[in-house]
């Protein structure tokens, strides 16, 4: 999930500078996900207002679910179904550590 750091229930709400940190965070995430996880698409989204399912009510974020042909499908991207075949902690680890690399840090 990508959120920016000022609390904002629209798109409109957010500044040009915003929405493009959005996107650009959203860029470097999927980035990270190819280096660490090696997925073969993605489903990206954002849903804006309760009716669309927002969770976190006030406050635009992007999803990002990393997609393998043959997965469960779109049970894990709209209903509270979980398939996690990696603990989070150890894929944060990873994700750090590309980062580090992406960023020329050792």
């Amino acid at each position: 999930m990508v959120a920016p750091k000022r609390h904002a229930a629209t798109l409109q709400e957010m500044t040009s500078r915003e929405r493009l940190e959005l996107m650009d965070m959203t860029t470097l995430a999927t980035r990270l996900l190819d280096k660490v996880a090696h997925p073969e698409g993605y489903n990206i989204g954002i849903n804006l207002g309760k009716a669309a399912g927002a969770g976190l009510k006030d406050h635009v974020h992007i999803h990002i679910v990393p997609r393998w042909n043959g997965d469960t499908n779109f049970m894990p991207v709209f209903a509270d179904v979980k398939i996690i075949p990696q603990a989070l902690e150890e894929l944060r680890d990873q994700l750090c550590v590309a980062l580090k690399e992406i960023n020329g840090r050792s």
